[in-house]
């Protein structure tokens, strides 16, 4: 449901195809398995085009912002061309027959780049002062020498890669003005340097012209049927063409190329001063002319002024009325035509314009044609399905002119017969043309539309009058069936004689008519008739008469045309129409002269009525077209309420699925307050734990001092007493008891010093240890931290791997299709090999039955042998033909094993077929060759290489999914995007 924006072939799968569409997007489709093969993303805006390189691996992309290189094998991008936004690529392609990129900047720079290595070979350098031009197209030869640059102007410049340099710039017409399109005609025998080059302009006419001569050689289109695009086959033998109204258009060259049948106009030249300073762009333009002034007519048409001059001395006054236009003379031109029945058909064209004396009006016929398609031609081909397009434009064209002309040929119905024959005679000349009907209605069709919209019947009686005098009994039998001078006559008249004569006969009859008098075309009409009283005399009935006037019938037009030289003669002149009918006259020159020989009222009645018609006409389509508009509005609103249900349904879903999302993240929060509020509680029962240790420690600490204390209170109660005892025993020793005291409180002090400084250090380690346990709930935390990035980290490559794995399959998908084309051509060679079989079999019961009849036929011995040589060698071919195939298929089999490192299988495969075909040279012409194992041998490992795939895809699969549902409650991993390249051609 995407546009189509570029379409390229010619990849190395035949089969394949590349679709560049609207959402930027590329793809790869497969015309036999009707799928798509891949799908290539990477542009910001559409892609214009697409060039492929000759080989069919690579291609390149191109859009107005970068260009970009694609493996075709792989479908992944090579290399990107990176350029300012403000210059813009306008198309990067490959050169053919060789290995650069050529690619065109909107700035009119043009870079060639090394297709392996990327780097710039060259660049074109700017075209000389005052022919510069906006490339916007580009046209290469096939041998990729020369490169043809358009763009808005009449100018082309042409390139030479080789010399890189510009070497000729070739003007094309005024009525160009831009180029939308270019494109070399191919030729079977210029060695890829085409010389022909088609030129589509903004006019949608296409114009063929030579890029050496400079010469237009034709043209196709037209400004009322144009060209939207063309191409030209490979061949170069066809050109298609979409035209503008949808329909496509198929050329063919050669009829293209054909030259004209008439000779040239004369020409005249004037010979001016040049100037004394021309620059160098002026020295390369080259203007585009005409290419029909050139080749055998210029020495004609000298060598026929050269006799006009001889013939102007010779001639005399009383000869001066049979001059003609061109040199001829009227009288000569008589003599020869009955000398010969008819005028050379080289020259006849030629001929026919002097004895017309065509004034070839080029600036009124064009005021003619510039009004357009009359009315009443509009819709021509309904009455008038013509196979020809060009055939029915050109007849609308002079039926339209004519009948801007005078009004009376828009509403005459026999003007397209009349017309027809000289539109197809002159219809690569449509000035010609319209002259000659133009002519032929003046002179020939005298008082024709006096009686209109009636058939003349003064006319008509002239000529009924000329057959009572000649033939009595053929009008008398006419009349006794009611058959009147509009059923035998008019029909004849009024397509002049197109439909009962062939082409040779019509142009034989239509030489003497031209050449006599205006009633000749009378005489030959009731010659006609009186030639044809046989066969008339043998009807009786009115459709066989009216059958027989519009359809060929067996008449010798020679004799006709004696009959009509007879009749001008033996005619009495009473009844003779020459002195009814005015002697020819030609068209004025610089303009035509006016046409009203026609009842006016008549035709302002008819007028009024159409016109009142057309309103009508045009009243009933206005109301229909509102009733569309209406009825299309009703249906757009319908859709319109459609699509807002649809919305609405749409916003519905997505709000029952954002409160769902919503719903479970919620759930997930109240885990995480959960979790929290465990882990808190966690938290305070280890400190808890901790407080409780440190107290019972405190608590040991001061049971361990006051113990201390106790036991040095016992100590000093022990001494106290026995100090008490030694005073009470020696009251003497009072002094040394004095003393012993003092030494004792010194070494209390020291005591109590000490466990002072004891208390100190268990006090301090106990401070430690609190440090030491608040460090492990640090790490503890960091550990935790760390899951989560090793988690985090563990996801994106997950996903990462399961990118991959999508790729392995689309690889895999590849090469199992690669499989199913292999195998479906070793079943084709099977078959192939069956039919052999079948046939082997018939020969062999044909040389049986042979055989048994060759005691009974002893003479055909010899063919016998015969036939059997042949068997022999059919089958020593076949043989060698299955030898080959093996030999292929084992090395193809081998050539797989290779790949899949299955040396082994193939050794004893290739063993197990070299036994079999030393038992189909054991017996030759069995056919008992069986082709499994080679199936089996190009299929097996293939399979395994398929199921080993699929089991690590599973694995894989079920280790994302197990990671996925271990870290759910987890933030989900975002890769980052890739960076922006800073290289010119980027990888």
């Amino acid at each position: 449901m995407q546009a189509c924006t570029a379409l390229a072939f010619n990849l190395r799968r035949k089969t394949e195809f590349l679709v560049a569409l609207a959402d930027y997007s590329v793809k790869c489709f497969d015309t036999g398995t009707q799928e798509l093969v891949s799908w290539m993303r990477g542009h910001e805006s559409s892609v214009s085009s697409i060039s492929v390189h000759g080989s069919g691996k690579y291609a390149i992309t191109t859009s107005t912002d970068t260009a970009q290189l694609w493996d075709l094998d792989t479908f992944q991008r090579i290399r990107k061309l990176n350029v300012r936004q403000s210059v813009g690529i306008q198309k990067v392609f490959f050169l053919p027959l060789s290995n650069t990129i050529l690619s065109c900047f909107k700035d009119n720079s043009v870079f060639a780049w090394e297709f392996d290595t990327l780097h710039c070979k060259y660049q074109l350098s700017p075209p000389v002062e005052g022919s510069v031009l906006f490339y916007k197209v580009f046209a290469v030869t096939r041998d990729g020498r020369t490169l043809v640059a358009g763009g808005k102007s009449n100018h082309l410049h042409l390139w030479c890669l080789e010399l890189k340099q510009l070497i000729r710039i070739i003007q094309m017409p005024e009525k160009v003005r831009a180029v939308r399109h270019l494109e070399f005609l191919p030729d079977s025998f210029d060695g890829g340097s085409n010389q022909v080059l088609g030129v589509l302009s903004q006019d949608n006419i296409m114009r063929f012209i030579n890029i050496e001569t400079c010469k237009l050689l034709f043209d196709i289109g037209s400004p009322e049927e144009g060209i939207s695009t063309a191409v030209i086959s490979p061949n170069g033998r066809y050109i298609a063409s979409v035209m503008e109204n949808g329909s496509l258009n198929i050329y063919s060259v050669q009829a293209l190329t054909q030259e004209g049948n008439k000779p040239p106009p004369f020409t005249f030249k004037v010979v001016e001063d040049g100037p004394k300073y021309t620059s160098e762009a002026n020295k390369l333009i080259t203007k585009v002319t005409s290419g029909r002034s050139q080749g055998p007519w210029k020495s004609k048409q000298s060598k026929i002024q050269s006799r006009l001059l001889k013939l102007q001395e010779n001639t005399s006054l009383e000869n001066k009325e049979n001059e003609l236009p061109g040199g001829l003379n009227k009288k000569r031109l008589q003599a020869l035509l009955k000398g010969f029945g008819e005028y050379p058909a080289k020259y006849r064209m030629f001929v026919w314009r002097s004895l017309l004396q065509l004034p070839e009006n080029h600036l009124a016929f064009s005021s003619l044609i510039d009004r357009g398609i009359h009315s009443a031609f509009v819709n021509i081909q309904k009455e008038y399905p013509i196979k020809s397009g060009k055939l029915l434009r050109v007849l609308q064209r002079t039926l339209s002119a004519l009948a801007h002309w005078s009004a009376i040929f828009a509403e005459t119905p026999y003007m397209p017969l009349l017309a027809f024959p000289f539109v197809k005679l002159f219809q690569n000349n449509q000035l010609i043309c319209f002259e000659v009907v133009a002519t032929v209605v003046v002179n020939f069709c005298q008082h024709w539309f006096e009686y209109f919209p009636n058939p003349p019947v003064n006319v008509l009686g002239m000529m009924e009058n000329v057959l009572a005098h000649h033939d009595k009994e053929l009008l008398q039998h006419l009349i006794k069936y009611n058959v009147t001078s509009q059923v035998y006559a008019w029909p004849l008249l009024e397509t002049l004689l197109s439909e009962v004569l062939t082409r040779e006969e019509w142009l034989k009859a239509f030489d003497n008519i031209f050449s006599n008098h205006p009633s000749y075309l009378l005489m030959i009409v009731v010659a006609y008739v009186i030639c044809s009283r046989a066969p008339l005399l043998h009807c009786n009935q009115a459709a066989d008469f009216e059958y027989f006037f519009h359809h060929r019938n067996n008449v010798d037009i020679n004799v006709v045309i004696k009959e009509a030289y007879h009749l001008m003669e033996a005619t009495p002149l009473d009844i003779h129409p020459q002195h009814m009918l005015d002697d020819f006259t030609p068209l004025t020159k610089g303009q035509y002269p006016v046409f009203n020989k026609y009842p006016m009222f008549i035709m302002n009645y008819q007028a009024q009525k159409w016109e009142k018609i057309r309103q009508d006409e045009i009243e009933y389509l206005r109301e229909r077209q509102l009733a569309h508009e209406s009825e299309a509005k009703a249906q757009e609103q319908k859709a319109e309420d459609e699509a807002w249900y649809r919305k609405q349904k749409l916003l519905q879903e997505a709000d029952e699925q954002r409160q769902k999302i919503l719903l479970e993240e919620e759930k997930l929060a109240e885990q995480r307050q959960r979790l929290a509020v465990v882990k808190r509680e966690l938290e305070v029962k280890e400190l808890q734990l901790l407080d409780a240790s440190r107290r019972h420690f405190l608590n040991y600490q001061q049971d361990q001092l006051q113990m201390e204390l106790k036991h040095l209170n016992d100590e000093i109660a022990r001494k106290a007493s026995m100090r008490q005892q030694e005073t009470n025993a020696v009251q003497e020793r009072e002094s040394q008891k004095q003393l012993f005291e003092q030494h004792l409180i010194k070494d209390q002090e020291a005591v109590t010093k000490e466990m002072k400084e004891e208390v100190e250090a268990r006090r301090r380690k106990v401070d430690l240890e609190d440090q030491h346990v608040q460090r492990l709930i640090e790490i503890d935390r960091e550990e935790i931290q760390k899951a989560h990035t090793v988690a985090e980290e563990n996801l994106a490559r997950a996903e990462q791997k399961h990118t991959d794995t999508n790729w392995r399959l689309q690889r895999q998908q590849r090469l199992r299709r690669d499989d199913q084309d292999r195998e479906k051509c070793y079943r084709e060679i099977v078959k192939l090999l069956h039919d052999n079989r079948v046939k082997e079999a018939e020969l062999l019961k044909a040389m049986r039955e042979t055989e048994e009849k060759k005691q009974e036929d002893v003479q055909n011995k010899a063919q016998l042998e015969e036939e059997q040589k042949a068997a022999a060698a059919a089958d020593g071919h076949r043989k060698q033909f299955l030898d080959d195939k093996m030999n292929d298929e084992l090395e193809l089999a081998e050539k797989l094993q290779r790949e899949d490192g299955c040396f082994e299988r193939l050794r004893n495969l290739k063993a197990r077929c070299t036994e079999r075909g030393v038992e189909v040279q054991q017996v030759p012409g069995s056919g008992n060759i069986s082709l499994h194992d080679l199936s089996t041998l190009a299929s097996s490992p293939h399979n395994r290489r398929r199921a080993e795939l699929a089991r690590q895809e599973r694995e894989l699969m079920a280790e994302v999914r197990r990671l996925r549902r271990r870290l759910t409650s987890r933030a989900r991993a975002r890769l980052p995007p890739a960076p922006s390249p800073a290289t010119t051609w980027s990888p």
